[in-house]
C-alpha cells in the first residue's frame, strides 16, 4: 500500500511540477524561495528593503551577490537557496529584485560603481596633400562600446526579460531534495556536498559527516541518522543560542493534527521535537502563519520545497517516509448492518 501511495504521490508531483519549469520573475522567486530567510533576516540573511544589511556585504559588488546566491555561502546559505530546479537567470533575477528595493541606499564596491570605460575615439587623420588622383583611404570609425546597465538600476520588465532569456539549468528536476540522493552520494565531505564553499580553507577543515555520525543512532531515511533518538539519548546537545552556551531552549509540547482526505492517516506535527532544535522564529511567520486555518499545505507544495519542504528533503528526513508524518490513524466509522 505504501509503495503504491508513494508512486501515486510522485506521479501527482510531476503534474504539479510542470509550471515550475517555466522561467519565473525575480519577484516570484523571491516570494516563493528567498523570502523564507530574507524577509525576516533568518540566520543572519540580509533583509529585504534594509540597505544597511546589504551594504555590509556590498564590497564585492553585484557579482559577489550573484556568486553567493548561485553557489551558496559558508555561513549556511545553500546554493540557489536549496532550490536547484531554479535556473541561473531566475536566481539572478531574484537578486536584482532584492537589490532594486535598496538601490537608493546601496553602496556597491568601486568595481561595480565605476561606469563602463568608453572606447577611446581617435580623430580621423587628415589626408596629406597629394596628387589630385590620389584619394586618402577613409579610416573606419571605431565601433561604439556596448551599452552596459547596472543590474540594480535595471527595471523590473528588463529583469524579467533577462530571466526568461536564460537557459534553464540541467540536471535532475528533483535535485533540490538532497535527502533523496542515492546512498553513495549521501553524507559527502563538506567540499563536495554542494552546500559549503569549496574555495574556503575552513570548509576543508570541517569533519566529514560519515566520521561525525558514526556513533549516532541509525535511521533508514535521509542521511541515515535518527536525530530525535540521538537527542533523547543525549548523544547530541543542540545549543539554544549561538553565543550563550548556557541558554535554555523554549520547548513547546504541543501536537497539531491536520486531517487529510482519503485513507491515509492524519498528519501529526509535534512541536516538542521541533522546538528542541529550533526557535519559533525559524518557522513563524515567514513559513507558517501562526493562526489556525490560515496555512494551505499540500504534498505538491512540499515536494517543490515550500512549507514543510523548506527543511524536509534538505536538512530533515525526506517525504518518502510517509508514516513519520502521517502517524495518526483515522477512526473509521463502524460498518452499518445491511438488510437483505
Amino acid at each position: 500500500m505504501k509503495a503504491r501511495y508513494f508512486a501515486t504521490l510522485l506521479a501527482s508531483a510531476a503534474l504539479f511540477s510542470v509550471p515550475a519549469l517555466a522561467q519565473q520573475s525575480g519577484k516570484d522567486v523571491y516570494s516563493k524561495v528567498c523570502a523564507t530567510c530574507h524577509a525576516t533576516g533568518l540566520a543572519g540573511a540580509p533583509r529585504y528593503g534594509n540597505a544597511a544589511d546589504w551594504n555590509a556585504r556590498a564590497g564585492g559588488g553585484v557579482g559577489r551577490f550573484y556568486q553567493s546566491a548561485l553557489q551558496g555561502t559558508a555561513k549556511g546559505m545553500p546554493a540557489k537557496g536549496g532550490h536547484m530546479t531554479l535556473s541561473d537567470g531566475e536566481v539572478k533575477g531574484a537578486v536584482d529584485y532584492m537589490l532594486a528595493a535598496v538601490k537608493d541606499g546601496l553602496k556597491l564596491g568601486k568595481a561595480e560603481e565605476a561606469a563602463p570605460a568608453k572606447a577611446e575615439t581617435k580623430p580621423e587623420p587628415k589626408p596629406e596633400p597629394k596628387k589630385a588622383e590620389a584619394k586618402p583611404a577613409p579610416t573606419p570609425a571605431p565601433a561604439p562600446a556596448p551599452a552596459q546597465q547596472s543590474p540594480v538600476a535595471a527595471s523590473a520588465p528588463a529583469a524579467i526579460a533577462a530571466a526568461a532569456a536564460a537557459a534553464p539549468s540541467g540536471g535532475d528536476v528533483n535535485a533540490f531534495n538532497r535527502m533523496l540522493k542515492p546512498a553513495g552520494k549521501r553524507n559527502l565531505p563538506p567540499p563536495e556536498d554542494g552546500i559549503h564553499d569549496p574555495t574556503v580553507d575552513g570548509t576543508h577543515a570541517l569533519q566529514p559527516p560519515l566520521a561525525a555520525f558514526g556513533t549516532l543512532p541509525k535511521s533508514f531515511a535521509g542521511n541515515r541518522v535518527n536525530w530525535v533518538e540521538a537527542l533523547d539519548k543525549n548523544k547530541i546537545s543542540p545549543r539554544a543560542d549561538r553565543q550563550d552556551p548556557n541558554a535554555v531552549p523554549v520547548v513547546m509540547d504541543l501536537n497539531v493534527v491536520r486531517e487529510v482526505k482519503g485513507s491515509m492517516p492524519d498528519v501529526v506535527y509535534p512541536h516538542k521535537q521541533h522546538t528542541e532544535w529550533l526557535d519559533c522564529s525559524n518557522c513563524h511567520p515567514a513559513i507558517f502563519n501562526p493562526q489556525k486555518g490560515s496555512n494551505v499545505i499540500s504534498m505538491a507544495a512540499i515536494l517543490l520545497g515550500e512549507k514543510c519542504g523548506v527543511c524536509h528533503g534538505k536538512v530533515a528526513f525526506p517525504v518518502s517516509e510517509c508514516r513519520l508524518c502521517h502517524s495518526k490513524k483515522k477512526e473509521m466509522p463502524a460498518a452499518t448492518a445491511q438488510g437483505k
